[in-house]
């Protein structure tokens, strides 16, 4: 899978531009800067947005080009991160350590098992905040997979994250204009949790 990334990343110019998730955006002002993981991160655009406003960012993603414009990225805007060359699998952090974890369009074959590691990262009273391609993004052409288990429904979300204690989750019609595979009309879903 990395090599699809790593071919991906190595291109010139940012993947999904340089401008963090309009959700992710919008949402993290709601909060006080603490701890905060991004997983999957690409090429750092939502990691370098945090850092800016203050949070102490950790991140991690399976493609080393990735790394390697985040970390530029980062650079450019004098802020730090800490961003790990790891696959979900193989990420480890402890126990109830972060405030936050933002995940966006990580569609995985593995989404139960990641969906619940992750859960074991984040504080009591901690937050996730998850935005990715709903089952009906299959009939549009403006990005994600092309295989539809690898599409989130709401009900497999709920199940997903059953345990945290508040769960709002809902789908959205809107336009995406996060770069060329990020580009035009799009069915996402939405998910705010709290452990």
């Amino acid at each position: 899978m990395s090599n699809m990334w790593d071919e991906r990343y190595a291109q010139d110019g940012f993947v999904y531009g340089k401008e963090p998730n309009e959700f992710f955006k919008r949402e993290l002002l709601n909060y006080r800067p603490g701890k905060i993981l991004l997983p999957a991160e690409g090429e750092g655009r939502n990691a370098v947005y945090a850092a800016k406003l203050g949070w102490e960012v950790y991140a991690f993603d399976s493609s080393s080009e990735a790394i390697k414009k985040a970390k530029r990225l980062a650079s450019e805007n004098m802020v730090k991160i800490s961003y790990e060359l790891s696959s979900f699998e193989g990420s480890d952090y402890p126990n109830d350590f972060f405030d936050i974890i933002g995940l966006f369009y990580a569609h995985t074959f593995s989404r139960i098992e990641n969906h619940k590691k992750l859960i074991n990262f984040f504080k009591q009273k901690g937050t996730i905040i998850l935005e990715g391609f709903s089952r009906k993004q299959i009939r549009n052409n403006s990005g994600g997979p092309k295989k539809i288990e690898m599409l989130f429904s709401k009900e497999e979300l709920q199940s997903d994250f059953a345990e945290l204690s508040e769960l709002k989750i809902w789908e959205e019609e809107l336009h995406l204009n996060e770069g060329e595979h990020h580009h035009g009309k799009s069915s996402v879903i939405r998910l705010i949790g709290q452990k």
